[in-house]
């Protein structure tokens, strides 16, 4: 274990030294941001300081400070110190990837009162004084030998960063004709005039027209110019719904205050119904604030046990709309409890089937490998502990899961557990489905609807009337 130890001050002399040294990095500017709530644009806002007098994103002035404390706080005289006084002089500014080292020296002893003045330096790579000052301190008088505290790891995440770019890119496409089914709550009203408002979509209402007012009222939402589709009950309104893509009317769906099970029942009928000849599957999409990017996860609604060619269905329709999200050449883990093919295990032998039939392109677009464990395919340094040689491993962009009640559990015990922010879609259908649980947020259905929108225009070519 890792001790931290002080020098009392019968055991300091004039000249002493003692220093750190310190990369700046973006996260410390922007923790140090959140801790102080300095936003200055200068430290937090690229595109101003680049015209800005430095032309560059600096550091907090008081990032230095910070570190100077630290030096007197846990190298000398350490534990037990106690600031008095500190004066600053900043000479020059701290950029991104500046290395700056901080130098304490002891300039004067006071008996007395035990105090301890100290000369204070932080100098960059290039030599260069960026900080000067000098610091007053009581200095501890007896001997302090802790163990030093580790620190808890910090992730910098802003909600939904990952799709509000979707959504804010969601402007530059035309607006998507959507039927909205039986939005007869605040809640899913609200989501749905929310996406007109930003022009994702263009909604037709689908429902008992009375309560669509009521839930309009209660939302303050205004339905002027909004086409309302009058029908009597939640049943009839999947029915409605359905008949308006085959009518060529709409090219997505939405759900409102409806049970999947309902919706879904006119969709998936043989003859009258959306289906078409690949598996419709259900895909979440996470922004995971401890992962680098966008986690896509399938099938967590609506496949119980897949099957190997429902399997390779899931597997195409969320390459599908990782290519329609910009992902190119998305890499796919093929869950499982283990790494090693075995026939105990039913999910092991599908995973290498599932692979191979993308070597023989029975599935295009994406790199396969599989099976892998949740570990394995999110972290790198589990996938390297294990050994495991691959491009997926540790850098996954999707997860298929082995049947729907895993899938489930990942997706929400990264939501509930890992604060990931999720959107939901069923593809495999003529047209994408906005497929939202009745308690999500309006932030959780606007990014359900950016990423259904995207799979539209990816479909056709971005050709939308």
């Amino acid at each position: 274990m890792q001790f931290i130890e002080n020098k009392p001050f019968d055991e300091i002399a004039v000249g002493d030294k003692a220093e750190l040294t310190r990369t700046l990095k973006a996260e410390d500017i922007e923790l140090f941001a959140v801790m102080s709530g300095d936003v200055n644009p200068a430290h937090v806002d690229s595109e101003f300081a680049h015209s800005d007098m430095f032309h560059k994103v600096i550091a907090h002035g008081m990032w230095g400070g910070a570190l100077i404390s630290a030096v007197l706080g846990t190298e000398l005289p350490g534990p037990g110190t106690i600031y008095l006084n500190q004066n600053l002089s900043f000479r020059r500014p701290v950029g991104l990837g500046d290395n700056v080292t901080v130098r304490v020296t002891v300039a004067e002893k006071n008996a007395k009162n035990h105090e301890v003045t100290l000369e204070c330096l932080c100098i960059n790579q290039d030599g260069e004084t960026v900080i000067e000052g000098q610091a007053l301190v009581r200095a501890p008088t007896e001997k302090v030998r802790r163990p030093r505290v580790m620190l808890p790891k910090v992730y910098l995440h802003e909600r939904g960063a990952r799709f509000q770019t979707l959504m804010t890119d969601a402007a530059e496409h035309a607006s998507v004709r959507t039927a909205v089914v039986h939005p007869c709550d605040t809640l899913s009203l609200s989501g749905a005039m929310e996406a007109a408002k930003r022009d994702m979509i263009v909604p037709i209402l689908v429902g008992p027209k009375a309560k669509i007012e009521t839930a309009a009222a209660e939302a303050k939402c205004d339905l002027t110019g909004i086409e309302i589709i009058d029908v009597p009950h939640s049943h009839a309104a999947a029915e409605r719904a359905v008949a308006l893509v085959h009518e060529g009317k709409v090219d997505m769906l939405m759900k409102g205050k409806i049970h999947t099970d309902e919706l879904l029942e006119p969709i998936v009928r043989k003859d009258t119904g959306l289906r078409t000849e690949r598996r419709m599957s259900h895909v979440f999409a996470l922004d995971v604030p401890s992962y680098p990017k966008l986690l896509l996860i399938s099938d967590a609604a609506i496949n119980i046990f897949p099957d190997l060619p429902t399997k390779r269905d899931i597997v195409q329709n969320a390459i599908e709309l990782a290519l329609a999200l910009g992902i190119s050449r998305p890499k796919v883990a093929l869950l499982s409890a283990v790494e090693s093919v075995t026939s105990k295990i039913p999910s092991t032998v599908d995973a290498a089937a599932l692979c191979k039939m993308a070597d023989r392109g029975q599935i295009v677009g994406g790199l396969l490998d599989g099976p892998l464990a949740f570990d394995n395919a999110v972290s790198k340094a589990a996938a390297d502990a294990k050994g495991i040689l691959s491009d997926v491993a540790g850098s996954a962009d999707i997860l298929i899961a082995p049947d729907l009640e895993a899938g489930n559990m990942i997706a929400k015990q990264l939501i509930y557990l890992a604060g990931a922010d999720a959107a939901g879609i069923v593809l495999g259908a003529r047209v994408p489905i906005v497929l939202t649980s009745r308690a999500d947020d309006v932030f959780s259905r606007l990014a359900s609807t950016a990423i259904a929108q995207r799979v539209v225009h990816h479909k056709l070519g971005g050709a939308v009337s």
